[in-house]
């Protein structure tokens, strides 16, 4: 490929791909990877992805953007080489499945609004690809396993609210958590403190979900929050690891108050 043009492209970066695995002069370190060895770099540049946005910085979402594709581009070549499918077999297949879950843009269905959409029109598609796979599994089994746990629990409680396993109110949701709260502080081995404490937290989630606030976005905003309050209390009292605590908490408050 040539390696001193001013713009590249696509095809370029599928050339350059290639060329790293290429077994007689390919990259060593690429040669080595496997689909599982580079999973977690794809999981890493998926965050760092989020991370761009959250900042809001364009060139930094840009150059993350480049490096996800890069992972996407990395896991196609492998596949292609094992006679799998190729990169033009991804973008045939999601098109083809954005194009199915859009009837109300190429087809005759209405989409009314945003949450219109997502709620009737995109679960009802999806219903009929599981139906045209001939797909009897259970109503959780698609749900993706390695999704962060609150991140998780959000999604394995929309599915099920969906067909109908929910309380019948928020309140039903508060006792709930309140019972769960209550059971924890009843658990004496390490064993059940853990498994209470993860009750406690799946149910907040749930609760998150009754309010229609995100979980994982709420606690990554939270601890943002906790992160600028703290870096306050710093500036305050100076060096933290001789501060008394009666200082900090004072500083804390104070900066409180005024937030």
């Amino acid at each position: 490929m040539d390696t001193n043009k001013d713009k590249y492209d696509l095809s370029d970066l599928k050339q350059l791909m290639a060329r790293l695995r290429d077994p007689d002069s390919g990259c060593p370190w690429d040669l080595a990877q496997t689909f599982d060895t580079i999973k977690n770099y794809t999981v890493e540049e998926a965050y760092e992805v989020s991370d761009a946005i959250e900042r809001g910085t364009k060139d930094d979402l840009k150059d993350e953007l480049g490096d996800l594709l890069f992972q996407i581009m990395f896991h196609t070549q492998m596949a292609s080489e094992d006679g799998d499918f190729t990169l033009d077999d991804v973008i045939d297949h999601v098109t083809k499945k954005m194009i199915f879950r859009h009837p109300h843009v190429f087809g005759d269905e209405d989409g009314k609004d945003a949450q219109d959409v997502e709620e009737r029109v995109w679960e009802a598609q999806k219903a009929k690809e599981k139906a045209q796979k001939g797909d009897n599994a259970y109503v959780l089994d698609d749900v993706t396993r390695a999704l962060p746990a609150l991140s998780l629990a959000n999604k394995v409680q929309k599915r099920v609210c969906k067909v109908g396993f929910a309380y019948p109110s928020i309140d039903d949701v508060y006792e709930k958590l309140n019972e769960e709260i209550e059971e924890l502080k009843q658990a004496k081995s390490e064993e059940h403190i853990a498994e209470e404490f993860g009750d406690v937290l799946f149910v907040t989630a749930l609760l998150g979900y009754h309010l229609k606030t995100n979980p994982e976005n709420a606690l990554r905003d939270g601890v943002f929050k906790f992160i600028k309050r703290f870096n306050a209390v710093e500036d305050i009292v100076g060096n933290v690891e001789t501060a008394s605590l009666d200082d900090m908490q004072a500083a804390w408050q104070k900066i409180k108050n005024n937030t």
